[in-house]
């Protein structure tokens, strides 16, 4: 039987081997290093910014983002629906409370429109939410052109997590950049991955290095163990910065990959009754970091947990698109704007492998394994 194919698995390659064996030969693995240094500078001239701190991952990048901005018990923090836990527990862990905003379907990221029926309901109240955290997902940016008006308008700081969407592109420009700051990811599954880590990008010197200093356990500028506030242990070793910056290297390449994974995904599913896959907004370049599309169930004779388990019988892993926030029970508390788009994407989507050293024949044992479903349920109707 052949090897299990997984959904996003990690793409290394002989630059990564020769800077981790150059971190051992020169006993740099501690959690600081050239490495370190080199990745942040060469992160931040990619995606663009001034500065970037190289952290354990994204989830830190986050809780450190919102806690420079003071975010904290009273604080409202606007964030997407539709999206994976990491963006909310920050949130949480400083006291503050989240408000779940839904997906519009150009890109099923962040509805603008609802963020604004949000902000003016608070504005009439005379509050106001404190922050708005958009979610890139899948490798496609919200509408920020939309989200940053409405922040200024009202007076809210947007922090984006961009963990998902490395390599995008907004109007030409990279995803993180248009907030106060933004937060990526390099957890093994993402596009680029240091087996498990994070940056913090962002223009504000201040920022930045607040947040260094806070995730280095807060220490103050002293010749002995010196704290004036509460810090983390959140930095990323010299070691895994060395694999981040031979996967930098590559991240075009890997982006490119996965486009024509994507298409060729397209090519082969595209006729099929009920599949939609998830649509390119006009408004940039989605990296495809995960092959997405819809299974409408009356037009398809098929579900996609149908199709799922027919993968995972295989030995193929797919998986449903993220349960939306407001579906999980740990969140069930919290206030809503929306929510049936996210929840139809949850109940419709599935998201195929998408890895970038995936071959022609892998993209075909997921054909098959697809349509084999619906011709299944095809000859059954016509029965």
């Amino acid at each position: 039987m052949p090897d299990r194919l997984y959904l996003s698995p990690p793409h290394i390659g002989p630059d990564e081997l020769a800077l981790v064996t150059e971190a051992f030969k020169t006993n740099w693995v501690a959690p600081v290093g050239p490495h370190v240094d080199a990745f942040e500078r060469e992160f931040a001239a990619y995606v663009g910014v001034e500065h970037a701190v190289a952290l354990s991952s994204g989830t830190a990048a986050l809780h450190l983002a919102l806690r420079d901005l003071g975010i904290g018990p009273g604080d409202e923090v606007a964030v997407s629906d539709l999206t994976f836990c990491a963006s909310v527990n920050p949130i949480l862990y400083e006291g503050a409370t989240p408000v779940f905003v839904d997906s519009e379907c150009r890109s099923w990221n962040l509805d603008p429109n609802l963020v604004e029926d949000l902000f003016r309901n608070r504005a009439a109240r005379g509050r106001q939410v404190t922050a708005l955290v958009p979610v890139h997902l899948y490798g496609q940016t919200a509408d920020l052109d939309a989200l940053v008006a409405l922040c200024e308008r009202y007076g809210v700081t947007m922090v984006e997590d961009a963990a998902e969407a490395l390599g995008a592109t907004y109007r030409d420009r990279s995803p993180g950049t248009f907030g106060r700051a933004g937060i990526f990811s390099f957890n093994g599954n993402k596009i680029i991955t240091t087996s498990g880590g994070g940056m913090l990008v962002t223009d504000r010197a201040e920022t930045a290095a607040h947040v260094k200093k806070m995730a280095t356990q807060a220490r103050d500028a002293a010749p002995h163990y010196e704290h004036s506030e509460v810090g983390y242990n959140y930095r990323l070793s010299n070691v895994l910065a060395g694999i981040g910056r031979g996967q930098l290297r590559q991240l075009d390449a890997r982006v490119a990959a996965r486009r024509r994974v994507f298409d060729a995904y397209v090519d082969a599913l595209g006729d099929l009754p009920g599949v939609d896959f998830m649509p390119e907004a006009a408004w940039g370049t989605h990296t495809r970091w995960l092959t997405c599309l819809t299974i409408d169930p009356e037009a398809a004779g098929v579900t996609r947990e149908d199709v799922r388990l027919a993968l995972e019988a295989d030995d193929v892993e797919a998986r449903p698109v993220w349960k939306p926030m407001h579906l999980q029970p740990v969140y069930a508390q919290y206030e809503t704007v929306g929510g049936a788009v996210s929840a139809d994407l949850f109940d419709r989507g599935l998201c195929l492998p998408s890895g970038s050293a995936m071959t022609e024949a892998d993209v075909e044992r997921v054909v098959h394994g697809v349509k084999s479903v619906f011709g299944t349920r095809t000859s059954r109707s016509a029965g």
